[in-house]
This record gives C-alpha cells, structure tokens and sequence, in this order.
C-alpha cells in the first residue's frame, strides 16, 4: 500500500491519503486517545508530539506540536495506517461516533447557512485537511467551529473573513460577521 503525503496550509498539520476510505459516515476530530477505542487512532495519538487528529473520508490529517520535526512523525504514521489496513481492516470509522445533528429544529436562515456551507465551503476546507461546522446564528454573527488542518492554522482567519464571511454575506444578507469558536 502506498500512502500520499500532502500538506497544508497549517505547517503543524499533515494529510495522509492511504488510498482507502478512512470514515464511512461523515468526519470527526479526535485529541485525545481516551475520546476513541480505535487501535489506529489509539496509536497515532500516543505518537510524542501529536496533538490531534482529523478523519475525513479518505484522508487522515495529523496535527503536531511546533517543536515536533514532521520527519520524526511521518514514517511512524505511515507505517500505522499500512498495518491498520493490511490487518484486512476497510474504514477506521465504520459507524458514527457521535449523535447525529437533526436540522429539523433550526430556522429556515440557519438552514441556508449549513447549506452554503456544505455545499460551497466545506469541500474547499477538506482539501486543505479541515472542515467547519456551522455552532449558532445569532444577531447577524455565524459562529463555526474549524477542525483538522484548520484548527489553529495561521491562514484560518484570512479564510474565514475573505472566505466564509465573505461568501454568506453573499448569499445571506442578514449575516454580518462570522467567528470561529474554540473547544
């Protein structure tokens, strides 16, 4: 099996593309190896120097501390990810690990703003390794939380005012102003 590198514009964060689906219902981030009883997961966390992971739908980013050389890391998660699959394994997330959000309960103009991001940001965001995803629309402001690649990305504010912001704005007169939340 051979497994792509790819970066991203956060230089503390890596994609590996194992040429497999990774999850198999919808994407999740992961910091701490207590929050997931994956062996993969499990093993690439306790990595010196991981700080989290993201899982999409066929890639895994890696994020790491500042002080951690990607050279001292990569071939260690690319050599868990070749025993994970190899072991005849096909998803590191086969089921959904988290409840599942209903829309049923929003207003019809935060309904709009998952869609746009959905359909117009998200893909954009999973290229470079990250998602967003839509927390609250209060008052003109849209709040987001970034994930992956995203998350703590120095390029992150400058897509989320030029990108995001920009594009509601848009396409949704009322959204004055969007923000990224933190854990």
């Amino acid at each position: 099996m051979f497994i792509q590198t790819q970066n991203t514009p956060n230089p503390n964060s890596l994609k590996f593309l194992p040429g497999e689906i990774v999850s198999n219902s919808g994407s999740y981030e992961i910091k701490k190896k207590e929050e997931s009883n994956n062996d993969l997961v499990r093993n690439i966390l306790s990595i010196n120097g991981v700080t989290g992971l993201f899982l999409g739908k066929d890639f895994i980013s890696v994020n790491k501390e500042d002080n951690v050389n990607w050279e001292d890391v990569k071939h260690i998660v690319i050599s868990l990810i070749n025993e994970f699959y190899q072991s005849g394994k096909k998803y590191v997330i086969d089921n959904d690990i988290n409840e599942i959000e209903s829309n049923d309960n929003l207003a019809e103009i935060e309904k709009k703003i998952i869609n746009i991001l959905d359909t117009k940001i998200r893909p954009a965001v999973a290229r470079d390794g990250g998602d967003i995803k839509f927390q609250e629309f209060k008052d003109g402001v849209v709040k987001v939380k970034l994930q992956g690649s995203c998350s703590g990305c120095p390029s992150s504010t400058l897509t989320l005012k030029k990108g995001v912001e920009n594009l509601l704005c848009h396409y949704i007169p009322d959204v004055k102003e969007v923000l990224a939340i933190q854990d």
